[in-house]
């Protein structure tokens, strides 16, 4: 359910339709796209703004990076926006990475596909199944108001070699327990309806019509 306060101030809101996908990663950003179709308000990025703003994610939840990120891009921009922190929990590694899941390796440098291959080395001895969980939360921020925050899971497992091409991140080495394919598999429609995004999205998109019905 959404959680902090409910927003207020339509009147200025009416002279703003647009949302701000508060995000430097085109993959996620593509992804966000998708699941905001429909939505009535222009979908801006902080390239196609002229904004340049990284945030840093030292908060110790998953709500606190997105409602932070959501908050200072909204403070920057002036415009209502949306950010998302997610990650990938793994239990036989005692929950990581968690919060570190796109800052797995050190090296600043390191590809999506070095850090797969860093979790299943740190998984290799371990017994199957590899259960893990995707987890999200979408942040909503609107200048002067109180942060709103939903969030999604997407259940299933680890496996040892990667499948599919689509997605990005840990999605193929992912399984699906509802589909018994990676989430690199998943046709769009389907990962957008099965994702840990997808369904914080999902939650959020009442706060978000009433946002820009006014």
């Amino acid at each position: 359910m959404p959680r902090g306060q409910s927003i207020r101030s339509h009147g200025v809101l009416g002279k703003m339709n647009r949302l701000l996908l508060a995000s430097n990663n085109r993959g996620k950003l593509a992804e966000l796209r998708a699941l905001l179709e429909g939505l009535t308000a222009e979908l801006v990025t902080p390239e196609e703004i002229g904004l340049n703003l990284e945030v840093a994610e030292d908060g110790t939840t998953y709500a606190e990076n997105a409602i932070k990120k959501a908050a200072a891009f909204a403070r920057r921009s002036g415009l209502p926006s949306l950010a998302d922190d997610s990650g990938l929990e793994v239990d036989a590694l005692g929950g990581a990475p968690g919060l570190r899941s796109a800052r797995y390796l050190s090296n600043f440098d390191a590809t999506d596909a070095d850090r797969r291959a860093h979790l299943l080395q740190n998984l290799g001895g371990k017994p199957r199944p590899w259960t893990a969980r995707f987890r999200s939360v979408v942040a909503i921020a609107v200048p002067g108001q109180e942060v709103q925050w939903t969030e999604g899971e997407c259940r299933g497992e680890i496996i040892p070699e990667g499948r599919g091409t689509g997605g990005f991140g840990y999605d193929r080495i992912f399984l699906v327990t509802e589909a018994g394919r990676t989430m690199a598999e998943l046709e769009m429609d389907e990962k957008n309806r099965l994702s840990h995004r997808a369904r914080a999205i999902s939650r959020a998109r009442g706060i978000l019509q009433t946002l820009f019905s006014g």
